[in-house]
């Protein structure tokens, strides 16, 4: 079976089994009459006040186990909608939280798409109206901005105030995945530096760091995007303390991210969403995968798979760069295939999970440190099949746990896939962007927390980080006087 794990069943403490039992035979002694042959002698002794003394405060404890299950089982920030299933059912705040976004210099929003714009020997675009974000993989950056500046924007966790002193998140919008890549051939023959990220990144802390809201809470109370793992690679100790917005955590160290502050987010899909019917009759190949051969760090299993796979029956692989052509190439075959395969890139993660996804196409997920998003809604093992790094290079291995799924449970795999499509859709109202702001918004006790914590804490420099690895290690100390 995939991604079946034992299940060890618990037995049930033997005190509260012996309370159980004796309520239960109470109960069925007292209903019987007094001359009944089942009651035996020993029974018929005990008087009446006796039984009734056992049976109340057994009845008692039944009835108090009940009450503490079911406040236990009922969640802090309870769906508005409590007749939902429960596996359907998620945290949310009482209330959308009030967040105020930075009007930054231009040059930190759309300076950076002029810049990219211009490097590529384009225009750059006076009226915002009729600007479109450049780029497909990293346009969380442009759909959460885009978000804050709808006037007609509602439903959301969060709740954009003018007033910064009503706030109690604060987002600064800076577009720092475009601003890695606004020139094209960084350091090629004939480069020209029209664009300089790390100087903007610095740029960018000059600015924020004067500003009276990030100095009041050491910035725990900001939240910030850098989806490309090299993005705010500059600055990235410097705003470490915010709520970092990722995509996993490859480039990050652990005193620099955590997943009890920040939110992992999926990366946009390239190829177009999947609109045909659940079922196998139009997946002939087997597994597809189309992506580059060749990759550093972790990705190095790639060539391995493709040394493996390649002659494989009902396997498509090949190496593709990004490409228009290869765009169209990798939606046929996600369309057509019933698994899509998922190693890990220079990271752990990487777009194609989530173009397989909304092409109902099965992941294949070889990655050992991967990390996903939204996971308290959406139970990968549902929607993916997870095989370890060292088993998936063992030849013949991988082609036949897959050859092995029956044709049912693939079809359930593709019916839990369209029943969380719509988290990796961020043009869709009700989509990744709003699920974004409730992992978001769920962040603000531990930042009302840390803010506390960190205004009485003797401040220390530590040789590593200790338990509490999202704190900041600084030296210097603090009075409540």
């Amino acid at each position: 079976m995939i991604n079946q794990r034992p299940i060890k069943s618990r037995p049930f403490p033997s005190s509260s089994s012996s309370l159980i039992s004796t309520s239960a035979s109470s109960a069925s002694v007292s209903s019987l009459p007094p001359s009944s042959s089942l009651i035996h002698k020993s029974d018929q002794t005990i008087p009446k006040m006796g039984r009734r003394s056992i049976l109340k405060p057994t009845l008692a404890t039944i009835l108090l186990i009940f009450a503490l299950y079911a406040l236990f089982n009922t969640s802090i920030y309870p769906h508005p909608d409590n007749t939902l299933p429960t596996q359907t059912r998620f945290q949310v705040p009482q209330k959308a939280v009030p967040i105020y976004m930075y009007d930054l210099p231009r040059k930190f929003t759309y300076g950076v798409i002029d810049s990219y714009t211009l490097a590529r020997g384009g225009s750059p675009n006076e009226d915002v109206t009729k600007i479109s974000f450049p780029g497909n993989q990293h346009a969380a950056e442009w759909h959460l901005f885009s978000d804050l500046n709808n006037p007609k924007r509602s439903g959301s966790y969060v709740t954009r105030v003018s007033d910064p002193d009503k706030a109690e998140l604060f987002y600064v919008p800076f577009f720092s995945s475009l601003s890695l890549v606004a020139n094209p051939n960084r350091g090629g023959a004939g480069f020209r530096e029209t664009y300089n990220d790390e100087e903007t990144q610095e740029s960018l802390m000059e600015w924020l760091e004067k500003q009276l809201y990030w100095k009041r809470n050491n910035g725990w109370d900001h939240v910030f995007i850098c989806q490309d793992p090299n993005a705010l690679y500059k600055v990235v100790d410097r705003v470490k303390n915010g709520v970092l917005l990722v995509s996993d955590f490859g480039r990050l160290g652990r005193d620099q991210a955590s997943l009890v502050k920040d939110v992992i987010l999926p990366y946009s899909h390239r190829i177009n969403s999947y609109k045909g019917e659940i079922g196998v009759e139009n997946r002939k190949s087997l597994m597809f995968f189309m992506g580059n051969r060749y990759r550093k760090e972790g990705g190095k299993i790639r060539d391995l798979l493709f040394q493996i796979l390649e002659s494989e029956k009902d396997v498509i692989i090949k190496h593709g760069a990004q490409s228009r052509e290869s765009r169209r190439m990798a939606t046929q075959g996600m369309h057509t295939s019933k698994f899509c395969l998922h190693p890990a890139g220079d990271t752990p993660s990487a777009c194609r999970l989530f173009d397989a996804i909304v092409s109902l196409c099965v992941p294949v997920i070889i990655s050992d440190y991967i990390e996903l998003p939204f996971e308290d809604v959406i139970d990968y093992r549902k929607i993916a099949v997870f095989v370890d790094t060292s088993s998936a290079i063992k030849p013949g291995y991988l082609v036949k746990l897959l050859r092995g799924v029956k044709k049912d449970r693939i079809i359930e795999f593709q019916r839990e896939l369209k029943k969380v499509q719509h988290y990796f859709e961020y043009d869709e109202p009700d989509g990744t962007v709003k699920e974004i702001w409730r992992q978001v918004s769920l962040k603000l006790p531990l930042i009302k927390l840390m803010i506390n914590r960190d205004n009485r804490l003797v401040k220390r420099q530590l040789m590593e980080s200790d338990c509490s690895c999202i704190c900041s290690n600084q030296t210097g100390f603090h009075t409540s006087l």
